[in-house]
């Protein structure tokens, strides 16, 4: 998927790109082969896999969430900036918090930030476990977000605790969500989560299957979650 075609394609799911956010989706591409060179951030940087696997893969959150209200925001363990710093492109109005617990995809986020002239984003460097506990920082976010990080299962706990009372947390994964869904509904539940949507659709030109699935918090987070830093992956819940 070229440039243009990004471009198009986003157009006809009602998503239009002005030049300057176009400008700013050719900086990023820049940015992270540069710094791809020096730190693994991505095994994917070939320009139209970047715009296709990336960018337009994070972007699809877009079509199952409001992204033009301005919405507080959580990406966990966001890695290069997917999907959080797409959707920031798309949608400027987006406060956006990302948490992860490697201290140079952190600083690599922080230039990014600093190129593409991006306001209202805090970066976090720290584990997810401890972030959740945080007074300050837990049951705030209107949405959480989490990319294929871990199963689903270990990402509610880390997730659903920074999520506000009717908040959301949505997991993006690729095909079979429904298995992981049905492993993890005893823990969503516990995390005082809702019974999970999950919504399909497929990746243009290669035609993989992708998922969104969207939790709410219907309940609030018992005090004891999130575990320990590495309990949540060691032993998920059940």
């Amino acid at each position: 998927m070229n440039p243009e075609q990004f471009r198009e394609t986003l157009s006809t799911k009602g998503i239009k790109l002005t030049d300057m956010q176009m400008e700013q989706f050719a900086l990023y591409h820049e940015t992270l082969v540069e710094w791809n060179k020096k730190m693994n951030l991505t095994a994917i940087i070939d320009r139209d896999d970047v715009y296709l696997k990336h960018f337009y893969d994070s972007i699809a959150a877009a079509f199952y969430i409001n992204g033009q209200k301005e919405l507080k925001i959580c990406d966990v363990g966001a890695g290069a900036g997917f999907p959080s710093i797409p959707l920031k492109i798309v949608y400027p109005q987006l406060n956006i918090t990302i948490v992860d617990s490697l201290k140079k995809r952190i600083t690599f986020l922080h230039h990014l930030a600093n190129e593409l002239k991006l306001d209202n984003v805090t970066f976090v460097h720290g584990r997810a476990e401890t972030f959740g506990q945080n007074q300050k920082t837990r049951a705030i976010f209107d949405i959480v977000m989490a990319r294929a990080v871990a199963n689903l299962s270990v990402l509610s706990e880390l997730c659903i605790p920074l999520c506000r009372q009717d908040g959301l947390f949505l997991s993006m994964k690729g095909s079979k969500a429904d298995e992981e869904v049905e492993n993890a509904k005893n823990a969503i539940k516990k995390l005082g989560g809702s019974t999970p949507s999950v919504y399909t659709f497929v990746l243009p030109e290669e035609n993989s299957e992708r998922s969104v699935i969207i939790i709410k918090k219907q309940q609030r987070t018992p005090k004891k979650y999130p575990r320990k830093p590495g309990m949540p992956f060691k032993i998920p819940l059940k």
